[in-house]
């Protein structure tokens, strides 16, 4: 996308109660941003946007400088990508109310498909430090990439882990700016340079110089939840972000996976919570890897291509060469019967070729 036409994305992202739904609406009622950003009230009425935020809109137009604002994004490393560019993440696009704009520093592949995000309490245990280790490791030598909030704790050892693992992949998300001065909490920093250096990614979808304010942290948590298959809680109070993340993650179609802990330590009583609820408890590395068919990660990856061996095969890879679909839109656009296509898709998850990605949805293992 023009360097023209970003800035405008950028202007929107800075203006109070433009989030991701009225972000979105606007992405989908104007042909361009520039075009939402010029509108006439009365445009911007139509396009579902409330009277009180054309006001901010219209007041954001005289204030903000977008060709200054440009400039300091690109001081500080930071690449801009919008939800109709072709690299957007394609998980994180299929939840509800996706970020329209996300501030990127480092670098998002496309084995990041492949992620796996573990978040737990800021005040850890050794045996929540002991088990993240262990787990995080297991799953990046197994080439799954680990997401987590950067937050201390849980997040910071789970990012720690997969660094330690050479050529493992690692993404954190913030609740605020991901320009240095910026970046929560401070004794992360360190860890965040580390990170964007050839490791993964910071992201986030608030604006440069956005400060880690409180309520920034639960939309936070459904990108986490959302860029991943699943996500794991290891330890978190019944009331925690944590267990807000988990509760995103079964909204979005998500496998929750949590460590049990001690009926005596207040951090086990949130994965122990969920696990009542129905996730799937944990003890080993392997319970997540089968639990979500990740074991041959590292083949698919180093695959250059996929050669499906029958006519239902392709046309199913076909219908899944942009994007995850549900498994009645994908008979419906392969036109392969409902009864046929389970077995197909079964067949082809166990060669590695499609991954069940929840809730009905599929995914091409690699393109």
């Amino acid at each position: 996308m023009k360097k023209d036409d970003l800035k405008y994305w950028v202007g929107f992202s800075m203006i109070p109660g433009i989030g991701a739904a009225r972000g979105n609406r606007l992405v989908s009622f104007f042909d361009s941003m520039e075009n939402a950003w010029k509108a006439s009230d009365s445009d911007l009425s139509r396009a579902g946007i409330e009277e009180t935020i054309i006001t901010e809109i219209k007041k954001a137009r005289g204030e903000i400088n977008l060709d200054i604002e440009m400039e300091k994004i690109e001081k500080e490393g930071i690449r801009l990508i919008t939800i109709k560019d072709k690299n957007y993440p394609k998980l994180l696009k299929e939840i509800y109310n996706p970020p329209f704009l996300l501030y990127v520093r480092g670098e998002l592949k496309s084995e990041d498909e492949f992620a796996f995000a573990v978040v737990g309490a800021r005040r850890c245990s050794d045996y929540g430090r002991q088990v993240t280790k262990e787990l995080v490791t297991g799953l990046a030598q197994n080439k799954i990439t680990i997401i987590s909030g950067l937050a201390a704790g849980i997040d910071g050892i789970a990012h720690q882990a997969a660094l330690a693992i050479k050529d493992a992949r690692t993404i954190a998300v913030l609740g605020c700016g991901i320009d240095d001065a910026s970046i929560y909490p401070t004794e992360n920093r360190a860890l965040a340079a580390e990170i964007i250096n050839g490791r993964g990614a910071i992201i986030s979808e608030y604006p440069i110089f956005t400060p880690p304010l409180k309520q920034n942290f639960p939309a936070r948590n459904r990108i986490i939840s959302g860029l991943s298959l699943g996500v794991l809680v290891v330890e978190a109070t019944e009331v925690s972000g944590s267990l807000i993340t988990g509760q995103f993650a079964l909204e979005q179609g998500r496998d929750v996976f949590a460590v049990p802990g001690s009926i005596y330590n207040k951090n086990a009583s949130g994965p122990n919570a969920l696990i009542k609820k129905g996730a799937k408890l944990v003890e080993r590395v392997d319970d997540i890897l089968e639990e979500l068919h990740l074991k041959n990660v590292a083949e698919n990856i180093e695959a250059h291509e996929i050669i499906p061996e029958n006519e239902n095969e392709e046309k199913v890879l076909k219908v899944l060469e942009l994007e995850s679909k549900h498994i009645d839109e994908i008979a419906r656009e392969a036109g392969i019967a409902i009864s046929d296509l389970n077995g197909t898709l079964v067949t082809m998850e166990m060669k590695g070729l499609v991954r069940n990605v929840g809730g009905g949805n599929y995914m091409r293992a690699k393109r």
